[in-house]
């Protein structure tokens, strides 16, 4: 008898959310001059790295929600380059 595949939709989804999510954050707290930067870098380095496992899951098939991994991961570069742009802009 043929086993079953695994189904695409399983509970492994937290981590797209999660980068979404953060990334999000990361790009409205980068406009936001001093105390934004002490929010957006980590919320940046947690977008990117979410967004890194998360479309590894959807590749492998335990996740379905590659498309949000991906776009939390590109927010939160655009967090952290924004935060390093003024920040270099603002220390000449």
């Amino acid at each position: 008898m043929a086993r079953k595949p695994p189904s695409r939709f399983l509970y492994r989804d937290g981590v797209g959310n999660a980068a979404l999510i953060a990334g999000i954050v990361a790009v409205v707290c980068a406009f936001i001059p001093f105390v934004g930067d002490f929010i957006a870098v980590p919320a940046g380095v947690v977008a990117v790295v979410a967004g890194w496992v998360g479309l590894g899951r959807d590749v492998d098939g335990t996740a379905s929600n590659g498309r949000e991994a991906v776009i939390g991961a590109a927010l939160g570069g655009v967090a952290l380059f924004t935060v390093f742009l003024t920040f270099a802009t603002s220390s000449l």
